[in-house]
């Protein structure tokens, strides 16, 4: 599905798959297509003939989408996997259409969870009461066909957090990060990580930092996904961080996630020690950080451990919370406001930050240890590849 992070939580297990000689189409958005095929795999556009846009372009959150998307194209995506013969389906579990190809072709599926923690029955909870929602009539008329034609009784507008596999699902942490009680609920479950850093490095462009000028680096990001929901919070809170970072002995970053604002809201932000880009390499950006300002996505989180930098935490929906606390807990990261989307209170980030002064070497002493988890997932990859290969139709 056309989610950058989800796709790129993906290409270390496609990769390793093609570097083991396995022949690995990914069926995928077309702007995906180079990266997919820079891990060594074939590329498909899955939407061939049924562009997004045409089968549901309204319903929020944008992934019910693809509760359309998988009804409307459930004949045509099957012929098209049916021609390569598969003997295994690998996808991501916003793919709401991948367990229904699989049955119909009578191969097993495994999924790659697309977050943290992603218990179904507390997501589904969670959005039935999401002032977000709204489902538009060709999703409705999805879930009806999914039900009475495709023979998923269990189908309905949230079908992307209610996909996990019988067979095997891919977790995309160290095992450290998820609580026994979640665990029991994704069983059969194995930990793949979601860091690839062979590809990010050749991939990398530059970081956003000018030459070192000032003693701390403080990268800001909320991440692509916020701005589609939550951007009057994420603008209220970049100008708090702003206005207090504004003349300290730090130079401040803060990155757009590619997300353009009215050029008087990016002015709003600028500072002389503060520079607001709309899209910066992640990646190189956070190898010179010593502070990294998150929202607890997924690979943000990740990265930002593997690149031993410290993070405040400033968490908005879905599982950024409960990773927040994670990372709290670990004693890696430290809140900015008491709950998701709060007004952060001035003084209170004043407050944070003169912590993280306080605690920055037990911070960054923890961080070597949590970084080690991500590494001993990433040596274990072989081992779950083959697992997964061992479901495969020989």
């Amino acid at each position: 599905m056309p989610d950058q992070g989800h796709v790129q939580r993906l290409l270390p297990l496609i990769g390793e798959f093609a570097r083991q000689g396995h022949e690995v189409c990914v069926f995928s958005g077309v702007r995906f297509r180079a990266d997919i095929e820079a891990a060594g795999a074939q590329f498909s556009d899955i939407f061939e003939g049924n562009p997004l846009d045409a089968v549901d372009a309204t319903s929020i959150p944008m992934p019910s989408r693809y509760v359309t998307f998988a009804a409307v194209a459930a004949d045509v995506v099957t012929d098209r996997i049916a021609a390569r013969r598969p003997g295994l389906i690998v996808y991501d579990t916003f793919a709401v259409i991948a367990p229904l190809v699989a049955r119909r072709l009578n191969v097993k599926y495994v999924a790659f969870c697309s977050g943290h923690a992603g218990v179904p029955a507390r997501s589904l909870a969670a959005l039935s009461v999401d002032p977000r929602v709204a489902t538009s009539d060709a999703c409705h008329a999805a879930v009806r066909t999914l039900r009475e034609v495709h023979d998923v009784p269990r189908a309905s507008p949230f079908s992307y957090e209610d996909n996990l596999s019988p067979f095997l699902n891919i977790y995309g942490e160290p095992p450290q990060f998820l609580l026994p009680e979640d665990r029991a609920v994704l069983e059969p479950v194995a930990f793949f990580g979601s860091l690839a850093p062979e590809f990010r490095w050749s991939r990398a462009t530059g970081s956003a930092f000018p030459p070192r000028a000032r003693a701390l680096n403080v990268y800001v990001s909320f991440g692509t996904i916020i701005w589609r929901y939550y951007r009057p919070a994420a603008l209220a809170a970049l100008s708090v961080i702003a206005n207090e970072c504004a003349g300290r002995d730090a130079q401040v970053v803060l990155g757009l996630g590619g997300h353009a604002i009215p050029s008087e809201d990016r002015a709003a932000l600028g500072r002389q020690n503060v520079v607001v880009h709309d899209y910066v390499d992640q990646w190189s950006t956070l190898a010179e950080a010593d502070l990294f300002v998150t929202h607890h996505g997924l690979n943000s989180t990740h990265e930002s451990i593997y690149h031993r930098v410290p993070m405040l935490s400033y968490p908005f929906f879905a599982d950024q919370p409960p990773l927040a606390r994670r990372c709290q807990a670990f004693g890696v990261g430290l809140p900015l406001a008491e709950a998701p989307q709060a007004p952060i209170d001035p003084a209170a980030l004043r407050a944070t930050w003169q912590t993280f002064l306080e605690r920055r070497e037990s911070m960054l002493a923890r961080l070597d240890e949590v970084r080690e988890w991500e590494l001993a997932t990433i040596r274990d990859r072989s081992s779950v590849t083959e697992r997964i290969g061992a479901l495969a139709i020989p």
